[in-house]
């Protein structure tokens, strides 16, 4: 075997047991830093949002921004499961890492039934708190009723997968 190929395959065997210890972390209850839900948020219309209005509830946030198409694209079937589960005691919540101006525009023309707050530059700090370390969008983290982190996931959601999240609620 040469120095190369077992170089490749100790890198692969590595990012393997990363992305398992990965996977595992995602599935276990966990409690946001202290204060998560002191948390306050701007909204779009001028207003405030408070995340300790939301607590006791099944929460499902969801990290987004105007110029990521993934996010948008998720945005109806976000909307639709809000409507769907909100009877049930859920909420869904849209945290933008964008400025309100950006979002004020783009829900004028794509309005939803669920809330939005604005990140602003915070937001990319919290997704990183709650697990997502590269960043990326959209990232959507469900909290169950004491306020734990169940899950979270990377990438555009999929009715499957909020059926099984509905599931657990």
């Amino acid at each position: 075997m040469t120095r190369r190929a077992w170089l490749f395959g100790a890198a692969a065997g590595l990012a393997a047991l990363a992305g398992v210890g990965g996977a595992l972390w995602h599935d276990q209850r966990r409690r946001p830093e202290q204060g998560w839900w002191d948390r306050r948020f701007a909204t779009p219309e001028g207003g405030e949002l408070a995340l300790a209005d939301h607590r006791g509830r099944m929460l499902l946030l969801n990290f987004w921004a105007t110029w990521c198409p993934p996010c948008v694209r998720e945005m109806p079937l976000l909307d639709r499961f809000h409507q769907a589960q909100r009877a049930r005691g859920w909420q869904v919540l849209g945290l933008a890492i964008d400025g309100p101006l950006q979002v004020g525009e783009f829900l004028q023309r794509s309005p939803v039934s669920y809330p939005i707050a604005i990140g602003g530059a915070d937001g990319m700090r919290i997704v990183r708190d709650l697990g997502n370390a590269g960043g990326g969008l959209p990232y959507s983290v469900l909290f169950d009723r004491s306020g734990r982190v169940v899950r979270s996931h990377l990438g555009e959601l999929t009715e499957a997968m909020l059926a099984q999240w509905a599931r657990q609620g």
